[in-house]
Parts: C-alpha cells; sequence; structure tokens
C-alpha cells in the first residue's frame, strides 16, 4: 500500500485511516456529518494526492487525446479545463477523467487513483502509431481539493493570484502558499466551489499548513473521503466504480453532455448509435419516500415485485435528511417522478425517481 505525502500529518490530526485504491488515505477526522456541514457551510480541505496525473506533451499531443476521449478537447484553450470520459470498445468506460490544456502542446490528465495503471496502459496503447510524449507524474505530485463558500475570501490572503477571477472550470498557474508554480483550478468534487491545488510532494507540507492557517478565521477543517462521497453524491456527480464502470456506457451514465460526436474517438460509432436509438438502461437519482438508505447492490423493483434495476450509490444526505441514491434502471421507469421500491434486507421501501443534482446552491 502506497502512503501520500502528508500521511503522518493526518494521523497526527487524529485522522482515521483506511486503504482506499491502493494508498492510505483519511476517511474521516471528527466525523462524516460535522465533516459534510463544514464544507456545505464554511469551508474544507481534503488531501486528494492518490489521484493520478499525466502529462501529453508534444505536436501530436491534442491528436491523441481526442482519440482516446470523448470529449472534445480541441475546445480547450490554455487556462481551460474539461470533463470527459476514455471509452472501451465495448461500449463501456475505462475512466472519467479531467483534462486540463497547460501549455500550447501540453496536456494534465488527472485520472482515478484505482485506474491509474489501467489508463496508462489504455492511452499507451492508441500512442503506438501517435507518438505523442507521454509522462506519468502521480507519484511526484499532491492535490489538496480546497472546497467551500469561503474558499476564496479565506485563501486570497496567501496568493497574488485574483482567485475571484478565476470561473469555474479555468485555472491559473501561479504563486499559492508562497511556492511558484502551481496550478490553482476552479474545480470540485463537492458541488459547494473552491479551488484543486496541484503542487509537488515537496512543497505540499507547506501549502497543508498555510491553507490551514489562511483558513482558521473562516472555520476551515481537514475533510476525509467519506464526506466527499455524501458531498459529491447530493450533486449527483458519478464515482467510478461505483456508478460508471466498464460495462456501463457514457449515454446510459447521462454523460451525453461530454460524448461529442463531432470527431472520431474509440468506439464513436456504437455510442452514436446508442444516441439515436436509446438504450434499455439509465442512471437515475432518487429520494427515499420510506425510511430507509440506498447501499450499492440493492435491487431495485416496482410495484410488482419484477428487478428493474440496481442501486450504484447511496447514502442519508447530512444536507437533505433523507435517504438518497444513484441507480440504474429501465429506461421505462427513469422519468422524474416514477415510484420505485428498494430490496432492504426482506423489507419493499417506497422511493421515487428525482431530478439531479439533489442538493440545490441556496
Amino acid at each position: 500500500m502506497k502512503n501520500i505525502a502528508l500521511t503522518d500529518t493526518h494521523i497526527e490530526l487524529g485522522a482515521k485511516m483506511v486503504p482506499f485504491a491502493g494508498y492510505n488515505m483519511p476517511v474521516q477526522y471528527e466525523g462524516v456529518t460535522i465533516e459534510h456541514e463544514t464544507v456545505r457551510e464554511h469551508l474544507g480541505v481534503f488531501d486528494v494526492s492518490h489521484m493520478g496525473e499525466f502529462l501529453i506533451s508534444g505536436p501530436n499531443a491534442l491528436t491523441l487525446i481526442q482519440k482516446v476521449s470523448s470529449n472534445d478537447a480541441s475546445k480547450l484553450s490554455i487556462g481551460k479545463a474539461q470533463y470527459s470520459c476514455l471509452p472501451n470498445e465495448d461500449g463501456g468506460i475505462v475512466d472519467d477523467l479531467i483534462i486540463y490544456q497547460i501549455k500550447e502542446e501540453q496536456f494534465l490528465l488527472v485520472v482515478n487513483a484505482s485506474n491509474i495503471e489501467k489508463d496508462w496502459n489504455w492511452i499507451s496503447k492508441y500512442n503506438e502509431g501517435i507518438g505523442a510524449e507521454m509522462r506519468n507524474i502521480s507519484d511526484d505530485y499532491s492535490l489538496l481539493a480546497i472546497q467551500g463558500p469561503k474558499a476564496v475570501e479565506a485563501m486570497q490572503s496567501i496568493t497574488p493570484v485574483d482567485l475571484s477571477a478565476i470561473k469555474f472550470y479555468n485555472f491559473e498557474v501561479g504563486e499559492f502558499a508562497g511556492i511558484p508554480h502551481v496550478i490553482i483550478s476552479a474545480t470540485g468534487y463537492t458541488g459547494s466551489g473552491g479551488f484543486e491545488i496541484y503542487c509537488k510532494n515537496s512543497e505540499v507540507e507547506q501549502v497543508w499548513n498555510k491553507v490551514l492557517e489562511a483558513g482558521k478565521d473562516f472555520g476551515i477543517k481537514p475533510i476525509g473521503l467519506a464526506a466527499r462521497d455524501t458531498l459529491r453524491l447530493e450533486m449527483g456527480y458519478c464515482l467510478y466504480g461505483n456508478d460508471i464502470n466498464d460495462t456501463t456506457s457514457p449515454i446510459e451514465a447521462g454523460l451525453g453532455w461530454i460524448t461529442k460526436f463531432t470527431k472520431d474517438f474509440v468506439n464513436a460509432e456504437a455510442l452514436k448509435e446508442q444516441k439515436e436509438n436509446g438504450v434499455a438502461k439509465k442512471l437515475v437519482g432518487f429520494e427515499m419516500i420510506e425510511r430507509g438508505i440506498p447501499r450499492n447492490g440493492y435491487e431495485i423493483i416496482n410495484n410488482s415485485d419484477e428487478i428493474i434495476g440496481n442501486v450504484t450509490s447511496g447514502t442519508m444526505a447530512p444536507s437533505l435528511g433523507k435517504g438518497i441514491g444513484m441507480g440504474y434502471v429501465k429506461t421505462s421507469y427513469a422519468k422524474e417522478g416514477t415510484t420505485i421500491y428498494l430490496q432492504i434486507r426482506k423489507k419493499k421501501v417506497e422511493a421515487k425517481i428525482v431530478k439531479l443534482p439533489f442538493y440545490k446552491n441556496k
């Protein structure tokens, strides 16, 4: 199991550490609910340095990215980021990722920790005839996510970069916490605003300490992966391995908006056919009507007790005070307002399909 650069710091802060995607990671500090509410109302900092980073460079960099990713990376320019996925050849998804254009001929791909080796091999396979320069810098870089409504106000004191000017899915490379050439990205996985900070492992301790110091008067707390999961689920964001995987297509998962048929990419023809002709199952969000907490793997049934799908993610939503979940159902049951039931142990528990996100920013 790998350690991230700040492992000892998290242990000293009293974090509960767990194995996650091959890394020793802080899952919680004070408790999921209090950490969740801290991010929604104030400010939290997550260490997500387990994420993978690949640099794709050279005159053929864009050609390679366009081939392996579903979104149209030609729409990027320096300082912009894009959510995308890597389709496989069988209609599923290798991974979802964020693509940053760093320079004219250089892109940073940020991938899920559990898929670093799989993604690297997949992209390398398609690079054989293209010849872009590829570097896996995952082990050299750390990533902190500073999330919450107070992020701009609290962090402005430690950077000359105008944080309020960085729009959503844009980034700046500049000085942050006394470190030059840091990527300050207005991205995140919580729906409460904030930034993601990419720096070298040797720099992250200084950044972490200064972030906590700058955020002290704004109620900042370190936040673990458990609250990251409840926050992302309230927003209806997909989690690889749960809501999307090698067997779910981007069209089924509601990711048609990142699947652009204006270019040729892996399995584009089959996915285009799905978009035009429809799919048999769809990823939906649902809220519990009766008491119950949905969990990954629970069966979704109709009024006649027929299995119509399964739960992929679920929790008791701290911001909403009710059980929420996501799952795949037969398309005929995917309409907003449809009543469905979850098989929770031996009980049939009522829920209804709702429009995502569950949590609406006030």
